[in-house]
């Protein structure tokens, strides 16, 4: 069985790929399995702030389920920024690398869906099955568009924040693939840094043995994904914009071609959530899930739900700006790498 029976590339991405164009992968877990399936109550607050380019506040506008309506925002915010968006997903057996709004619609409604990352692929695309891909799986995906034999293959990636080391590591060893994957992809991910819910220490101290560089941007501190970073968690170097990340990520693919690396975007200042009343609510859902004898995976929505409740629901809100914003950044980060005539 060949790669293009099980991966679709589309038109337009793939000939943005082949002319040199600024492509920006785009994950779709966060649309089939991290936010509501129904129309939000009201619209999201950087929705409704002028800043935001008016392609994506048209998408909150509409009566639309809370899941299509963000794998619609992030697309909107690449094109505002003049990129072509490589929204990525599985869908009946195929891996598409570029879904279509039909193909996205079909796809945030399905029930039936799967989480998809790199090592699920296969598994799922063998009996006909749909899903999201995580940000191992959209790096997958990322690699594949090159073994298809485009000239320049996808090199920026944006998603939200990612997975690494979770906390009671000691006690049940349990490590997102997405830090392997970011070593072994030639791609520079856009992201809030990793999920708060997470060990971050030991996050950052495992991206530095697996040789990622991490970037920040106008920061020298690793965000928490819906909070600030600290001065406790430093990043490797500080870019001063966009274009300065860009030539850091050519350098870096000049002296380690195989190899990712991170740009950390600090969320939105209006927008972030306090860290402290974060770390409280990640303690009394981890107190929650103890009295519950909730463990392993099932203790992420606990906790999830926790911050939701200390945040007063305001957690939502900050997750669309920083997936918003950080497609926004990837936008410009691709501009900049194709116009040094990077590859």
């Amino acid at each position: 069985m060949s790669n293009s029976e099980l991966v679709r590339i589309a038109p337009e991405v793939e000939a943005a790929l082949a002319e040199g164009r600024a492509v920006v992968a785009l994950e779709t877990a966060a649309v089939t399995h991290g936010l509501p399936r129904e129309p939000m109550a009201a619209p999201p607050r950087y929705a409704l702030d002028p800043a935001t380019p008016h392609e994506v506040r048209a998408v909150f506008a509409a009566d639309c389920p809370a899941n299509l309506a963000l794998g619609r925002a992030l697309a909107a915010a690449v094109r505002a920024e003049g990129a072509v968006p490589a929204t990525v997903g599985m869908l009946r057996g195929k891996l598409v690398i570029g879904l279509d709004d039909d193909e996205l619609r079909e796809l945030a409604e399905m029930r039936e869906v799967h989480k998809v990352a790199a090592r699920d692929a296969a598994l799922v695309a063998a009996r006909g099955g749909s899903g999201g891909t995580t940000v191992a799986g959209t790096l997958l995906a990322c690699g594949l568009a090159h073994a298809r034999g485009v000239p320049a293959p996808i090199r920026i990636f944006a998603t939200g924040g990612i997975g690494g080391v979770h906390r009671g590591f000691a006690e049940r060893p349990d490590i997102s693939a997405d830090l392997v994957a970011l070593r072994e992809t030639p791609t520079l991910v856009v992201s809030a840094g990793a999920k708060s819910i997470l060990d971050l220490p030991a996050t950052v101290e495992l991206l530095d043995t697996l040789g990622v560089p991490l970037v920040g941007l106008r920061t020298p501190y690793f965000p928490r994904f819906l909070a600030e970073g600290s001065p406790a968690l430093r990043v490797n170097a500080t870019a001063a914009d966009e274009h300065e990340a860009a030539a850091m990520f050519a350098a870096h693919r000049a002296f380690l071609p195989t190899r990712g690396m991170l740009l950390c975007v600090p969320p939105p200042a209006e927008y972030a959530l306090a860290a402290e009343s974060m770390e409280s609510a990640i303690a009394e859902g981890l107190a929650e899930a103890a009295r519950r004898g909730v463990t392993g995976p099932e203790v992420t929505p606990v906790l999830l739900s926790a911050v939701a409740r200390a945040s007063a629901g305001m957690s939502l809100d900050t997750n669309l700006a920083v997936l918003i914003q950080n497609a926004r950044v990837a936008a410009r980060v691709a501009h900049a790498f194709v116009a040094r005539g990077a590859h």
